[in-house]
């Protein structure tokens, strides 16, 4: 029989915030500039997308790169943005809410369905199984 296979991506992102109001040092600070980078990054690489342009820079961070499987070709992508009502973080959530905005006008086209014969794969690995298993005696 036919099964349909997937992979799930979750990715999250707390603690991108403005370094200078969290007042965050030392490894804590080191991390939110990394956050931020892979924001940019991520916010580029939607762009492109957005753009439909033919090179899409999927390599400018590691959060990109390990996501581009979910964030282009044959996948459907969901961003839930988390926000703060307070007057206090409202820069933070404008910023989130732009963000949010810029990546919903991203049309990645339909997701395709992939189909794998399971049993064919199962064999294949039972066979490369039993062959190590040879090999190792």
């Amino acid at each position: 029989a036919d099964v349909y296979l997937g992979k799930l991506f979750l990715v999250d992102l707390a603690g991108s915030e403005r370094v200078a109001k969290s007042g965050v040092t030392g490894k804590n600070l080191k991390e939110a500039a990394e956050i931020n980078k892979s924001l940019t990054a991520l916010g580029d690489v939607m762009q492109s997308l957005q753009k439909k342009q033919k090179f899409i820079p999927y390599r400018n961070s590691t959060l990109t790169y390990l996501m581009q499987r979910a964030i282009g070709g044959n996948a459907k992508t969901v961003m839930f943005i988390n926000i703060c009502p307070t007057a206090s973080h409202s820069q933070e959530t404008l910023s989130s809410l732009r963000f949010a905005q810029r990546v919903a006008k991203v049309e990645l086209g339909q997701a395709k369905k992939t189909i794998q014969k399971v049993t064919k794969k199962i064999s294949k690995l039972e066979a490369r199984a039993a062959k190590n298993r040879k090999t190792r005696r």
